[in-house]
């Protein structure tokens, strides 16, 4: 910014160090503040007030800031400069809340920013120790305080960690005068308390070790003041207290001792000659007070920088001016040389953008009569790609298994030591491969396996990391790295089929090969040896270990006892197939076992009960029509399918003809009318069939009895296989039935008998008892549980007195929908009702 004040030079800096970067850390900010600081002129009184108000906005932004960001805080630690190498500097295990085990497990490992080895990491005991003697001095300069950023990396999973390592100074460094002799010159005319610029000494150590206070050997004339300083460096100034006389005395020698603040404080002396001159009243002026020029770093050695120039309105001595640099550090000074008499600014060293940016270099113009005038030179390094990328490896892994996805291969650093676009780097691998670069923190980038690997297919990569710059001309740096491909055990059996039906028909013979499951393993070696075996099965209550055995080698399955369909009809179970690889992979399948079913059962009749001591007798009336329901012979067979389709047969009768059985459901019926010379007594003798091959069967014995007057059959008792208990029973109730039909008799008679002899006692008028006439619902259900059908009767009780037919009718049994008015026509209906039902009459 040529043209521009100082003040306007400090905001642009400002603006463009500070505020534009407000999320940068604090160590940083403070940084930048003491760059800039180090490129503003030093005696410029306008600039270090601004500096100032800048500095306290900038340290309560930095207490702000540190406030709001105190959760995310690395680890600080601090050690002492020059301090032994392999020195205790924290518990780094302790502090971070890992393990020790965890540290090495995971190869933990510190990084510096500059990968330099300052720290070394013991693993078994998690301590951070010192690799190297620190100086600080060296490392920070004058930069306060001297902080050193570390990463400590974790793999396996990727984990950073930050870690500052203060480095406190010691006072170790004396302060020291560049010059031995300075020579000062005075006029005599010069009034008291004017002050005159002196060398300041330098001194390496910083804080309370640095620079502290100067003193003057005692004498009549001058006495050593440090004004304040906006930068808080100390420069002393020469006071002139007594004026001077060049008659009495044209040259005094006074000696300046620094002090520095140590324990114990350190000191440096210089000479100061001063020489008194006649009276000069012009001191010089240069035409501005900044100057500020731009400088390539490649700037070859001898070159011209910039020439300086001023002015002194006095004639001759007083006028001649010599050029000289003021307040200059040793860089300075070796970098660059000023031709006194012309103001000529040279380049002396190579200067390095990497290393120091800027210069800002004090001129002084002193004339023949001792007085001076000063100016600020600023030059700005300008960057060049000269620097090509550096890739540092932290770790690398050259096998890795087939089977890994996202495995980590490497993990390495880019750096670049040029600026702007010199030092912008873009970091790549070569296309159609298995691999992915992934950032992760600051410069580090891994990389990655993007998909599981194939051995069978490529055994080995060649991965060429490429970091190009974006610089001009662009520099590029390449890193070979070769991976191997490991086999493993990545696949596992497959089962020909996912689920397996056998068929075993029962009652067979122990230990008979019932089928056979079989695998395939894609890998080689052991890894694709397979062995089967038996899975615990799901249902606990079977017991397969009893059932079915399976060769381990070869995957025949084996029934180990003699299976029974009727007991268990079919299984299933799960079996494995693993491989003998490791870790073992493995498979299953489902297996279900059918058992066929034999006719090994024959029918088993239910009812009537043959087994009983009382046989139970069918009790029919007389008059049932044809296709009457007498029973249900009841049987089951144990097996199932066609063996257990059952078919009735009547094999015998006492009078054949007279009874038919349904073949489908078991049914007795009559097969006619009942005549008065059809015996009372029938056995008939059922058979039971089933449709097995060979058919098995097993027959059933009834006995009928024919009973006059009795209309409504007798039906079975609901059990399915009535026991002794239930005969009876059964006689017990045909008894209570017999006593209350003949209880019902004597009331009824006892009734018609007081009707008849109340209707007598009335002479005045015809009396009348009677019980109401009419029908008397009733409905009999059967309840064998057999599926007979059920019928429902009803019977018309009536009592009658007086005029009419005086007839007393009894359980007389009205069947409407069973009359007979045709004979001819009923016996019709007879026969195709029985020819419906299918009966089988012998």
């Amino acid at each position: 910014m040529k043209g521009a004040s100082p003040t306007e030079l400090l905001e642009d800096a400002l603006s463009r160090g500070f505020l534009l970067k407000t999320r940068a850390s604090a160590s940083k900010i403070r940084a930048e503040l003491q760059f800039f600081h180090k490129r503003l002129p030093k005696g410029t009184m306008e600039i270090r007030g601004a500096l100032d108000l800048r500095k306290r906005q900038v340290l309560i932004f930095l207490v702000l800031l540190g406030l709001s960001r105190a959760g995310t805080e690395s680890a600080h630690y601090s050690v002492a400069e020059e301090t032994e190498i392999g020195s205790f500097v924290a518990n780094l295990a302790r502090d971070l809340g890992l393990g020790v085990e965890e540290l090495s497990s995971r190869e933990a490992r510190v990084v510096s920013d500059d990968n330099k080895k300052y720290l070394h990491l013991d693993l078994l005991t998690g301590d951070l120790l010192l690799n190297e003697k620190l100086d600080r001095d060296e490392l920070c300069g004058s930069t306060e305080p001297c902080v050193l950023h570390f990463q400590v990396v974790l793999e396996n999973p990727l984990q950073f960690f930050r870690v500052e390592l203060r480095v406190k100074d010691i006072n170790d460094h004396s302060p020291t005068f560049l010059d031995k002799e300075i020579l000062i010159k005075i006029s005599e005319g010069t009034t008291i308390g004017t002050t005159f610029l002196m060398e300041s000494a330098q001194d390496l150590d910083v804080g309370s070790n640095s620079l502290q206070n100067y003193t003057i050997s005692p004498n009549s004339h001058f006495y050593i003041k440090i004004p304040d300083s906006s930068d808080r460096m100390i420069y002393p100034e020469l006071v002139l207290d007594r004026a001077l006389d060049y008659e009495q005395e044209a040259e005094l020698r006074l000696t300046v001792t620094a002090v520095d603040g140590g324990s114990p404080p350190k000191s440096g002396t210089t000479l100061v000659l001063i020489k008194v001159l006649d009276i000069n009243d012009n001191a010089p002026e240069f035409p501005q007070s900044l100057y500020e020029v731009q400088v390539p770093e490649d700037r070859p050695l001898g070159s011209w920088i910039a020439t300086i120039s001023a002015k002194d309105l006095d004639a001759g001595n007083y006028g001649k001016i010599s050029y000289t640099f003021f307040h200059a550090s040793e860089d300075i000074r070796k970098t660059f040389e000023i031709n006194p008499i012309s103001g000529e600014v040279n380049l002396r060293s190579p200067l390095d953008f990497e290393v120091i940016q800027s210069y800002t270099i004090n001129i002084q113009a002193t004339d023949g009569g001792g007085l001076s005038g000063k100016c600020t030179l600023l030059v700005k390094v300008m960057d060049i790609n000269d620097n090509p990328p550096e890739v540092t490896i932290s770790s690398i892994t050259k096998r890795i298994p087939e089977n890994a996805s996202e495995t980590l291969v490497a993990l390495f650093s880019i750096l670049d030591q040029d600026s702007g676009d010199n030092g912008r780097m873009i970091c790549s691998i070569q296309d159609n491969l298995p691999f992915f670069l992934k950032p992760t923190f600051k410069n580090f980038f891994t990389l990655v396996s993007e998909k599981a690997l194939d051995r069978e297919s490529q055994a080995e990569y060649n991965i060429t990391i490429t970091v190009t710059d974006l610089g001009t001309p662009r520099l590029k740096t390449e890193y070979n790295i070769t991976v191997l491909v490991s086999d493993v055990n990545d696949n596992a059996p497959i089962f020909t089929q996912t689920s397996y039906t056998l068929f075993v028909h029962e009652n067979n013979s122990p230990a008979l090969h019932i089928g056979s499951i079989s695998a395939t393993d894609r890998d080689s070696g052991t890894n694709a040896q397979v062995t089967y075996s038996l899975l615990p099965p799901q249902d606990p209550h079977l017991p397969l270990a009893s059932l079915v055995s399976i060769n381990a080698d070869n995957g025949h399955l084996f029934a180990l006892r003699s299976l029974d369909y009727e007991a268990l009809q079919e299984f299933e179970f799960h079996v494995g197939a693993t491989d003998r690889g490791s870790p073992a992979l493995s498979s299953e399948a489902l297996v279900r076992v059918l058992v066929l079913d034999a006719n090994d059962n024959s029918p088993f009749v239910l009812y009537p009960l043959q087994n009983s001591s009382t046989p139970c007798t069918e009790l029919v009336p007389r008059g049932a029509e044809p296709g009457y329901l007498v029973t249900k012979v009841v049987a089951v067979d144990g097996d199932s399918g066609r063996n257990a389709w059952l078919s009735y047969q009547l094999l015998k009768a006492t009078e054949p003809g007279l009874f038919g059985v349904w073949a489908h459901n078991g049914e007795v019926r009559t097969a006619r009318l009942l005549s008065e010379r059809d015996v009372a007594k029938h056995r008939l003798v059922v058979l039971v069939k089933d449709n097995g091959e060979p058919p098995r069967s097993a027959t059933a014995t009834l006995h009928v009895l024919l009973v006059d007057g009795f209309s409504q059959p007798y039906l079975p008792l609901p059990e399915a296989a009535p026991t002794q208990a239930q005969a009876d029973s059964l006689t017990v109730y045909l008894v209570v039935a017999l006593a209350s039909v003949s209880s019902l008799f004597l009331l009824s008679v006892l009734l018609f008998v007081a009707v008849r002899l109340c209707r007598r006692s009335r002479e005045a008028s015809v009396g009348r008892c009677s019980v109401p006439e009419g029908p008397f619902p009733g409905h009999l259900v059967d309840v064998s549980g057999t599926g007979t059908l059920s019928q429902s009767y009803q019977y018309e009780v009536c009592l009658t007195g007086g005029s009419g037919t005086n007839e007393f009718k009894f359980l007389k049994p009205i069947i409407p929908n069973c009359q007979v008015h045709d004979t001819g026509k009923n016996m019709g209906e007879i026969e195709n009702f029985r020819n419906s039902f299918g009966f089988n009459i012998q």
